[in-house]
């Protein structure tokens, strides 16, 4: 496999994000949170409507090798990291860094923290972040009660 390439997405992606995050994001959380929960990540965050918006405001980079999306970083308005995910066969090899250092490069220049946010039970990104510089600043009970479902907001300073 060629080394990805990170790139902005475009509006030409937007139906490949989506087909990544269809493909990727059930596997990866039902075994973290539960099959319905997993589900409700796919139909409320990686539809086109969603990415859509996302890409045409500026927010979402891709990893692409070999003609397909293997990796996707989205911000939110407020520069917070709400999306960072690989193909299973790139975790481990750098391109999260280089995902997550194409977002910081696109933070206006007085931007000086970001913040990131994944399930209490993503125990995986959280020793990522951990290993990144991101502290565990709160942590948010889930509405439902369920621990896995809490939010973990991590921040890391960002130095100029």
């Amino acid at each position: 496999m060629a080394d990805p390439v990170v790139r902005d997405a475009g509006p030409d992606d937007v139906a490949a994000v989506c087909a990544f995050g269809a493909m990727h994001i059930r596997p990866h959380y039902t075994p973290l949170i539960g099959a319905a929960a997993a589900e409700a990540q796919v139909r409320d965050w990686w539809n086109e409507s969603a990415i859509g918006s996302a890409v045409a405001a500026g927010l979402v980079v891709i990893a692409e090798a070999d003609g397909r999306v293997v990796g996707v970083a989205q911000l939110g308005r407020d520069h917070v990291v709400y999306k960072l995910y690989l193909a299973p066969e790139q975790r481990g090899r750098g391109l999260g860094v280089r995902l997550l250092d194409a977002l910081i490069g696109r933070l206006p220049a007085d931007v000086d923290r970001l913040h990131i946010e994944h399930f209490a039970a993503n125990e995986r990104a959280g020793a990522f972040y951990e290993r990144e510089g991101y502290r565990v600043e709160r942590v948010e009970p889930s509405p439902t009660g369920d621990p896995r479902l809490a939010v973990v907001w991590r921040v890391r300073p960002l130095v100029a």
